[in-house]
Formats: C-alpha cells, sequence, structure tokens
C-alpha cells in the first residue's frame, strides 16, 4: 500500500469510491469521470506504479485484471462488447500511478 495513492485508500476504504464488484486480488469501482456509458476501473489491490513496474511475481494480478473484465463484461453486461485501456506513463494520459485499467462499453467506439 501507497498511503499517497488515491487508488490505495479507496481499496482500504478511506475514500468512497462505487464498488461494482471485486475479489482477493482487484477491485472494480465506476470512473468518477466517465468517457462511455459503462465505464469503469479494474485496479490490483497490490500497489504497481504502472504496466512497466509488473514482475514475473504479478503474473496472477495481471491474468486477475483480464479474467475481471470478462466476468464484466459476461455477468454484469450481458456480454456487450468492450474496450480496455492501459496507460503507462504520464505523456500517454496517466494520471494515477497505481497500475489499472479502463473498461469501456456502452456506446460504439471508433477512435483511438
Amino acid at each position: 500500500m501507497n498511503n499517497d495513492c488515491i487508488f490505495c485508500k479507496i481499496i482500504a476504504g478511506d475514500i468512497p469510491a462505487e464498488i461494482i464488484t471485486q475479489n482477493n486480488d482487484v477491485i472494480v469501482i465506476k470512473d468518477i469521470a466517465p468517457k462511455a456509458p459503462t465505464h469503469y476501473l479494474i485496479i490490483p489491490k497490490k500497489h504497481i506504479k504502472d504496466i512497466a513496474s509488473l514482475t514475473a511475481d504479478d503474473d496472477k494480478i495481471a491474468a486477475s485484471m483480464i479474467a475481471m473484465a470478462q466476468h464484466i463484461a459476461g455477468d454484469l453486461n450481458d456480454g456487450q462488447d468492450f474496450r480496455l485501456i492501459m496507460n503507462n506513463g504520464k505523456s500517454v494520459g496517466q494520471s494515477v500511478f497505481h497500475l489499472h485499467c479502463h473498461y469501456l462499453a456502452g456506446k460504439k467506439m471508433t477512435d483511438l
């Protein structure tokens, strides 16, 4: 846990968030500034700065993030199409330096 990290504070229950679902490895919350009708953040409970900081020991966490996206699509969103976005670094849009992916669905998305 990183005491300066907003996601760590959400995971610890110190900051409120709308929790969609969670398991031992990841938590899913509703994005506070949605870019699509369905916009969730899939966040590992272990503090990892970004994609580049993943290690071989984190394989289970990365797999759990993908499995959670599948769970959301299949069980919570009736199998609708979705987009996963992960940013690595400030210059490409990462604003919270705790690994996470954006799960977006509910509208046609044709842009990059």
